[in-house]
């Protein structure tokens, strides 16, 4: 948490640099802020034009801010699932097939070397494929395109979703070239580096998945299949969103559509003009978020998962949860609970406070609260209009968003203690 917050406090200070702005002009504390934390946090909820405000400068600081947070976000997600793994004494599936009782200091150089280079190569591919678009497609000249192609990559990756244009990726909406390499990378990046790395050790091995690989894998493409479904159903016939494209151009913008709340905040169609039907299926999304130790946001998949499992399991009034042969821990699954009440709550409360700062209707502050929280940093288009008390709201809420879950949910897994005694049993009438 101390080296969020201090990267947050140094790009703060470097994003208020004259050299940082166009214009020359210091920019205030609050947008400098506000922008670094969004992009520390890998959100990428903006209250400024990123292109128009910020110098050439201000965008390196914000890809190299993205960057920070993104590389420390996916070695802490990883590090702490080793701890836990040791910890709890599973088989640590990340570095070999051995039983891990401790995380070493040989682990941890590994963890790091690995994310590093993980998040690297994926980040120079999807350049690589960008930048060659730019130049073949749309004629930027070499230097312009490796710049944008490095920059929308490193945003990608790290979920972060900051675009050097003002409508985000509104005008490459039938560009599948552009639209599925910046998927793709979103969601590599949201998988996490611990379900990568065992993806490609065992993928044609699923019975030896642990459980973790498993439920972040299935959980990831059913959402991805139903959000794809659902915003064609919803926006098909919106003549401000799908409805004045082709039919091929549709579907790749429903998928682009229901990518991007696994907490990227890339848009390609107009999220303002959406459907309330859409926009509520996409704060389902955003909350649900990404994989864990990955660069995404959100209660998680897993944590997600583990819930529907849990009440598939009460419905069938089994004493136990299993998932694929596999018992869950009554520790994990009151984990599951506490992190996801929490996380509704703050969501709940920031919404309430939002409601009675700004003007604007529920579905928007709602969506925006969740945005915010969750990481994602898609908007209906309000985010620069909210009050400056709204703005430190949202700063804390995105800092919040970002530690809090991997926080708690790993401290709670460490501080799991056994109980020398039982008290008497009393039944409680639930509903």
């Amino acid at each position: 948490m101390t080296g969020f917050g201090s990267a947050i406090l140094a790009g703060t200070a470097l994003l208020s640099s004259p050299l940082a702005t166009t214009t020359g002009e210091s920019a205030d504390v609050l947008t400098a802020l506000f922008t670094a934390t969004s992009a520390v946090c890998v959100t990428g909820l903006v209250i400024v034009d990123t292109a128009g405000h910020w110098s050439s400068f201000g965008e390196i600081v914000i890809a190299g801010l993205i960057q920070v947070g993104g590389l420390g976000i996916m070695t802490l997600a990883t590090l702490f699932t080793v701890l836990v793994a040791g910890r709890l004494g599973l088989r640590a599936r990340l570095f070999a097939q051995a039983e891990t009782k401790t995380l070493s200091m040989s682990d941890v150089r590994r963890v790091v070397r690995n994310v590093v280079i993980f998040s690297v190569a994926c980040e120079a591919l999807a350049a690589a494929v960008l930048t060659a678009r730019f130049m073949i497609g749309y004629g930027e000249p070499f230097g312009r395109a490796i710049y944008l192609g490095g920059f929308h990559a490193i945003s990608a990756f790290n979920n972060a979703g900051f675009a050097l244009w003002p409508d985000s990726l509104m005008r490459f909406v039938a560009d599948p070239w552009i639209c599925l390499t910046i998927a793709a990378a979103v969601i590599v990046g949201g998988l996490g580096f611990p379900v990568v790395f065992e993806l490609a050790r065992n993928w044609r091995r699923p019975g030896r998945w642990s459980i973790l690989t498993r439920v972040t894998v299935g959980m990831t493409l059913t959402l991805l299949i139903a959000g794809t479904l659902i915003f064609l159903a919803t926006e098909w016939r919106n003549p401000k969103t799908l409805g004045g494209l082709e039919e091929p151009a549709k579907v790749l913008a429903a998928f682009f559509a229901g990518v991007m709340p696994r907490t990227a905040g890339f848009n390609s169609l107009d999220i303002g003009q959406m459907y309330p039907t859409s926009l509520l299926a996409t704060d389902v999304l955003m909350f649900i978020g990404g994989g864990s130790g990955g660069t995404a946001g959100g209660i998680k998949v897993t944590t997600f998962g583990l819930l529907l499992f849990m009440i598939w399991a009460e419905l069938r009034g089994e004493p136990r949860v299993i998932v694929g042969h596999r018992r869950i821990a009554g520790t994990a699954q009151r984990q599951v609970v506490s992190v996801t009440m929490i996380s509704i709550a703050l969501v709940a409360i920031s919404t309430y406070v939002l409601l009675a700062l700004t003007p604007h209707t529920l579905d928007q502050v709602l969506f925006e609260a969740v945005s915010a929280f969750s990481t994602v940093g898609l908007s209906t288009g309000i985010t620069a209009g909210v009050t400056p008390a709204g703005h430190l709201l949202l700063t804390a809420l995105m800092f919040i968003g970002r530690i809090g879950p991997l926080t708690l949910g790993s401290a709670l897994a460490m501080k799991d203690r056994g109980r020398r005694y039982e008290l008497p049993e009393e039944r409680v009438i639930v509903g």
